[in-house]
């Protein structure tokens, strides 16, 4: 099949139909079509008695710290209103605020529960004042609490921590506060000892940070505050070796030692800030004779027993030489 033959033949074929199609038809057709929708939205506007069903969110303010409610506690409630279409067209384009319910004024006004004439005053304040509430559901909401025990908990991070190919962590990471207070019954809060945050996941960290970080919910208990800040510290490194020489203690006058090969190099990263500060000298290989004198395999693992607290993951290598006895006599 030769597809450029049949474009080739198709095209002044499409050139024809385009240029006799009816544009002109097409556009009386839809400008009728918008003045019959501007005519419908008119008549929509006018028309009384229009019934919408909305979901309403609920927020729960001035909740006091040492209070736990009894009944869970609904996150939104269904409204069926009438209004005239305009009303209706309104609340079908814009975007519903939340409902505040301020359980602390409720509380002191003795309002545990809020029903009736109340709340049906305080869901008439998200409507304009022609609209008409039909039916809403729930109709109750149960405010009872009780009063719970606290304990104070130290805050511990779960999660990982990484940083860029040029960085490190510089000690402990921190939280402000050090401590919140949880809150919840005796049984709950024995069964805590710190309040972990949530899992998360800090990445390819190029400078000290402070980030916002969330305390991990537990069933029963309420935490104060449910977020914290995480101080992250981070540092710039660079990385430095030296070859150190292998010695060993604790060897019998009569006996030396000598290892193959007599030198093993120790890598390390350090801070930019102590680079210049940390020299070979800082640095020891010594081994224990008594523990090595019956490695019937001739060999010794090195580890070092001198270097300087600045550095990070220092490495050796080899990691093992082999030794051999010489009698000085």
């Amino acid at each position: 099949m030769d597809i450029k033959a049949i474009i080739k033949d198709w095209l002044p074929k499409a050139e024809a139909y385009f240029s006799t199609f009816p544009w002109k038809n097409l556009l009386t057709y839809l400008f009728f079509l918008l003045i019959a929708f501007v005519f419908w939205l008119m008549l929509f506007f006018q028309k009384q008695n229009v019934e919408g069903t909305y979901r309403l969110p609920l927020k729960y303010t001035n909740i006091p710290e040492n209070v736990v409610f009894n009944n869970t506690l609904p996150q939104y409630i269904d409204i069926s209103v009438t209004d005239n279409g305009s009303e209706i067209f309104k609340l079908d384009i814009r975007k519903r605020d939340s409902l505040e319910i301020n359980v602390t004024e409720l509380a002191e006004e003795g309002n545990t529960i809020l029903q009736g004439e109340q709340f049906r005053q305080l869901l008439r304040t998200k409507f304009a004042s022609s609209t008409i509430i039909r039916g809403y559901y729930p109709m109750t909401l149960s405010l009872e609490t009780s009063e719970l025990e606290s304990k104070e908990l130290v805050v511990t991070f779960d999660g990982e921590l990484t940083t860029s190919r040029a960085n490190l962590i510089a000690g402990d990471v921190s939280f402000i506060p050090e401590k919140v207070m949880a809150y919840g019954s005796r049984e709950s809060l024995n069964q805590l000892t710190t309040a972990a945050t949530e899992y998360t996941l800090f990445k390819n960290l190029n400078a000290t940070s402070q980030l916002p970080i969330k305390i991990n919910p537990v069933e029963g208990v309420r935490f104060s505050p449910s977020e914290v800040e995480i101080y992250i510290p981070v540092v710039e490194f660079t990385e430095q070796s030296f070859d150190i020489a292998i010695t060993a203690t604790h060897l019998p006058r009569n006996i030396d030692v000598k290892f193959f090969p007599s030198r093993a190099k120790v890598s390390f990263s350090v801070t930019l800030k102590d680079y210049v500060e940390i020299a070979p000298e800082d640095f020891a290989i010594e081994l224990d004779y008594r523990e090595f004198r019956n490695n019937d395999d001739g060999r010794v693992e090195l580890k070092l027993t001198k270097s300087p607290a600045s550095i990070i993951d220092p490495k050796i290598s080899p990691s093992s030489v082999e030794f051999l006895f010489e009698n000085i006599n």
